[in-house]
């Protein structure tokens, strides 16, 4: 193997691993509540988005979503896992699994479950998310569990 291969494998390895510091920056700061820190994760024209909450565009529009978590939920703890990055030069995808326990707004005890797709882009201040979806898979209270009830967030059917 020749040394430029050598060298851009490595690249992409040091990318993949600071995109999971960006992601486990992001866990940590939502975690913790540090609205400013977890904003500046994102592109300027960065997204958030999920079925149920919304959708979130910019980092004024990123702030009010953050700022705004403690009227949905008392407490939350990320845990991600399994991810799966694909560096592309300046940008990337990544998925990723996460398993999230929560306490509601009203107090009850939630179990969170969902897939992360997202993709980043290379900054001059290293990698930052352009976009975040997550997919809930279920969203569900500990007393009934995700076979009764299988996502808090589903619209109500008509």
């Amino acid at each position: 193997m020749d040394l430029e291969t050598v060298n851009r494998r490595l690249g992409v390895l040091e990318d993949v691993e600071a995109i999971k510091s960006l992601k486990a920056a992001y866990c940590f700061g939502v975690d913790d509540h540090d609205v400013p820190a977890v904003v500046s994760l994102f592109c300027d024209d960065g997204v958030w988005h999920a079925p149920g909450i919304g959708r979130y565009e910019g980092h004024a529009a990123l702030t009010k979503f953050f700022q705004s978590l403690p009227d949905m939920m008392r407490f939350w703890l990320h845990m991600v896992m399994n991810p799966q990055i694909t560096v592309d030069g300046d940008t990337a995808r990544g998925r990723w699994y996460l398993i999230e326990p929560n306490t509601g707004a009203e107090g009850g005890a939630v179990w969170g479950a969902g897939r992360y797709e997202e993709r980043y882009r290379r900054t001059s201040a290293g990698w930052r998310f352009q976009e975040v979806e997550l997919v809930p898979i279920f969203w569900s209270p500990y007393e009934d569990g995700w076979a009764k009830t299988p996502n808090l967030f589903a619209p109500a059917e008509d």
